[in-house]
């Protein structure tokens, strides 16, 4: 059994979530993404229903709804779908109604159907339709990603329209346009948690991530945080699901290797260096509220609790001095970089630990899949200065991959970092697909394809650190 789910032959796209409180679980839908190589006798196109109790093991089947992106809500005892469709000659884009009794069987409302006003929105983007009742104003809302009639081209939105009765809608003015994104503001979510209201949306211009934004009213003024996405790169068109006692967010991890958007450079340095695919595998964090209504991200039960067996690796230094304690091994690398290696990595895993540095080191964290030259591999690296994680490959340690990245980093997620203070680190592996915690509020996802089956290792530049807690579980 995976801990982030992919289906045979295919990929998992945007993911539309639906809690049904009749039988008590997720039974949502998610877009499916065939491999080039699948059976042609398996495919069968559009939305697929997905069924869990613990955000890790799913079953699938199709429901014979062939479009993008939207969600479903349950009304007196009817369940409702609205989705998206593309028409190309010429190009348009609609919001759709359907309705079903049991969430397999689904009966679309052609008559429904309907794209943008042209007048407040432009006539090219008008997908991923969002749709719940808005208790304070006391009718239907509908957000969609769109693009604003503006004076520039950066008029990516959410827009919105509004509805009686969930079969004729009026349109209104967006309800975030912030005049920054040169594309429409994708698979947009709405959620209240405690005394805030939350919009969620992904974008893939200037920063392919999923965002949110804070506000104490549905209306906005819509507040930026400081950190304002819930994972890095390798996590995109997120929506979330409430069950009554959590709210989850679930996104893609995207695989590599098919040049999806014919980006890939034209010498084959390996498939870490291809450009991400459309879709991969669900990735389900776990949402929680800070003090100051920011929020956090950290794993979910079902991922917590697939291990049951762990053990206690060694930590066998390569460069500078590790000392071992009772409890906890100390490496103390003023002026140096300070290597050292444990166990064989196995295939799917969690690896737990509580770290702390202090000093001023430039870098420090674990390295995976490396062996005893410590050099291709694959690095998590804690920046204090640079209040980040960054994540890097074995490339970026030689020439080829200072020019391949000359100036940027391959994927990092902001952090606050502070010395002798704690940090729980969580990272799960599951074949090429991995997801970093940290405090279980801090979540970086990236994938892994070059190297397999070496060893974990442990290292820290210029400063020293402390490693309690070790285990690997399987």
């Amino acid at each position: 059994m995976g801990l982030f789910y992919t289906p045979e032959f295919a990929k998992t796209g945007d993911v539309i979530p639906f809690y049904n409180e009749e039988t008590r679980r997720f039974e949502g839908y998610y877009l499916k993404n065939w491999n080039p190589d699948a059976p042609k006798d398996k495919i069968v196109h559009g939305w697929h229903r997905i069924v869990t109790t613990d955000n890790r093991s799913f079953k699938e089947e199709p429901v014979h709804i062939d479009g993008g992106t939207g969600s479903v809500i349950r009304v007196n005892g009817t369940y409702h779908m609205f989705y998206c469709t593309f028409d190309s000659e010429p190009a348009a884009q609609w919001a759709r109604h359907a309705v079903s009794s049991d969430l397999i069987h689904w009966t679309d409302i052609p008559e429904e159907k309907f794209g943008p006003d042209g007048v407040i929105y432009r006539t090219s983007d008008w997908r991923d339709p969002f749709v719940f009742w808005n208790e304070e104003a006391k009718e239907w809302w509908m957000l969609l990603a769109a693009r604003e009639n503006a004076a520039t081209e950066r008029n990516g939105c959410v827009a919105l329209c509004t509805s009686g009765d969930l079969s004729h809608w009026s349109y209104q003015r967006p309800l975030y346009s912030p005049h920054e994104k040169l594309s429409a503001y994708e698979c947009p979510d709405f959620f209240r948690m405690g005394d805030w209201y939350y919009l969620v949306y992904s974008n893939y211009t200037d920063g392919f991530q999923t965002y949110y934004r804070m506000s104490r009213s549905p209306q906005g003024p819509w507040i930026r945080p400081s950190v304002d996405t819930f994972d890095g790169r390798a996590f995109y068109a997120a929506k979330t699901m409430w069950d009554g006692k959590n709210r989850y967010l679930y996104g893609w991890n995207p695989t590599r290797g098919e040049n999806y958007w014919g980006f890939d450079p034209e010498k084959d340095y390996g498939r870490d260096y291809k450009t991400y695919n459309w879709g991969g595998s669900i990735v389900a964090h776990r949402l929680h509220q800070h003090e100051d209504g920011t929020l956090g991200a950290g794993p979910s039960e079902g991922l917590e609790s697939a291990f049951s067996k762990f053990e206690t690796p060694e930590i066998r230094a390569l460069t500078g001095e590790w000392k071992k304690t009772e409890d906890k091994v100390i490496c103390d690398s003023c002026g140096e970089y300070s290597a050292a290696l444990s166990q064989q990595l196995p295939a799917q895993c969690v690896i737990r630990a509580r770290v702390s540095y202090s000093g001023s080191p430039s870098g420090f964290g674990l390295a995976l899949h490396v062996d005893e030259k410590f050099d291709f591999g694959y690095y998590l690296i804690f920046q204090p200065e640079r209040g980040r994680i960054e994540f890097r490959s074995g490339l970026r340690m030689y020439e080829q991959g200072g020019q391949m990245f000359p100036y940027a980093v391959e994927l990092e997620r902001p952090i606050r970092l502070e010395p002798d203070r704690e940090y729980q680190l969580e990272l799960f592996i599951d074949g090429t697909a991995a997801v970093l915690y940290v405090d279980q509020d801090t979540a970086l996802g990236f994938r892994m394809y070059q190297y397999s089956g070496r060893h974990l290792g442990w290292f820290v530049a210029d400063g020293s650190i402390e490693v309690k807690d070790f285990s690997i579980g399987t």
